[in-house]
């Protein structure tokens, strides 16, 4: 199985220091959580894992080797795919087709094929096809397949989004906030998916503020403040961190 770790990552923006040190590791199965207040440095750690941003310091190891300084399609191509905080399908393509772009990563054939429309590329493209329907049933959205992505409700887009990244097959799915927008029956569904997702062998990487969500749904959780590591464990420890208290409520003033 594999496994992506961080190791003393730090992140630097000029004077501004994103990410200070920061080490853990996600793989063996289950869903890891990364939790901190608002400008902890979460999605900072998202885009350092796949390519967005480069570490300062520091290094990025997935499948014992190196991944730092790849380039996203690279990294993506390797087994990492993400949702985003902000819903990022290709509003004009229909469910189908944003599910077949990911599917693309694993295709085979190469562009003389896809000019000249070789019998095996036209085989493949089926083939590339029936992999995406599968990943939009996995989701529950297969019924919406024909439907342009711009015209779901937002929950459906949501839920088109994680599809689109499984029909790429990932080693490690990062999940960003994917229950944003939810009502509580979404939510509630999202965490039943999020189980299912892992028990495909995918592991998971969850950055959300919903922490029935968290709770409901992470083997084991981080929790960083201001791009430091303050607490790791389950949930019943980070729960009765201090730390991890103060960062969301606050120090209580000294009567």
């Amino acid at each position: 199985m594999a496994q992506l770790e961080l190791k003393n990552v730090t992140v630097r923006f000029g004077g501004l220091l994103a990410i200070s040190d920061l080490s853990f590791t996600i793989g063996g199965g289950g869903v890891v959580g990364l939790i901190g207040p608002n400008g902890a440095g979460k999605t900072t750690v998202f885009n350092v894992l796949t390519g967005v941003y480069r570490a300062s310091e520091g290094d990025v190891i997935f499948d014992g080797k190196s991944i730092l300084g790849k380039r996203p399609y690279v990294i993506f191509d390797k087994g990492i795919a993400r949702t985003f905080q902000n819903i990022r399908l290709f509003s004009a393509m229909t469910a189908v087709e944003n599910a077949m772009v990911a599917r693309h990563c694993r295709a085979s054939k190469g562009v003389v094929g896809a000019i000249f429309r070789t019998p095996s590329q036209k085989r493949e493209e089926v083939f590339i096809k029936e992999k995406a329907m599968e990943a939009l049933t996995f989701m529950g959205v297969e019924k919406y397949a024909d439907d342009v992505a711009s015209s779901l409700p937002y929950g459906l887009q949501r839920r088109l989004e994680i599809a689109r990244a499984i029909a790429s097959e990932p080693k490690v799915l990062l999940l960003d906030e994917p229950a944003a927008g939810m009502n509580p029956s979404e939510s509630s569904e999202l965490m039943k998916d999020i189980t299912r997702i892992s028990e495909l062998g995918i592991d998971v990487l969850l950055v959300e503020h919903d922490m029935k969500v968290v709770m409901g749904v992470c083997d084991h959780i981080v929790c960083v403040d201001h791009g430091v590591k303050i607490a790791e464990g389950d949930s019943h420890e980070i729960q009765n961190n201090p730390k991890v208290i103060e960062a969301y409520l606050g120090q209580p003033d000294n009567q």
